[in-house]
């Protein structure tokens, strides 16, 4: 069965399920995990993720799981194309990386997160005067020039 190039999302989906839709569903393997097409009527649609792009379960019993509890409890499965362990096929999607990567991009995240704060409190509780935009150019101006000027007679 071809993969369909229009989505359903999870609200919808719930909201024809909770209207006694006949919808019946095809879980699809792939690269890096499974899929679900929902058919209802004529239709034919992928599940979505929030943002469009068709969702995809890593784990067979996490889907089997949501199908359940959506009270979707038959289904056809395609292994076809399934591939374990095979990467997502999106590389910019966090979900291919593993946990321990990131669990280092989240620390790193929150360390950068609290030396910016640092960085702007710093700034807040710096007595100094503030200065205006022209006199800041001003003063740039002035040590860039030093700094070519010491430059030049550097050579």
């Amino acid at each position: 069965m071809p993969i369909p190039d229009k989505t359903i999302d999870h609200g919808t989906l719930l909201r024809l399920v909770a209207a006694g839709a006949q919808i019946g569903a095809e879980v699809v393997g792939g690269a890096g995990g499974w899929g679900v097409v929902i058919s209802y009527g004529r239709a034919s649609q992928t599940l979505a993720a929030t943002r469009g792009r068709p969702r995809t379960f890593r784990q067979f019993e996490t889907l089997a799981g949501y199908l359940k509890a959506l009270g979707i409890v038959e289904y056809r499965v395609d292994a076809a194309r399934f591939e374990p362990g095979a990467a997502v096929a999106n590389p910019d999607d966090k979900r291919s990386a593993t946990a321990s990567e990131r669990m280092k991009r989240a620390h790193q995240a929150a360390a950068y997160d609290t030396w910016f704060r640092e960085q702007v409190q710093a700034s807040i509780d710096d007595p100094r005067p503030s200065i205006g935009d022209d006199e800041a150019r001003q003063r740039f101006a002035a040590t860039r020039a030093a700094l070519t000027q010491r430059a030049g007679s550097a050579k």
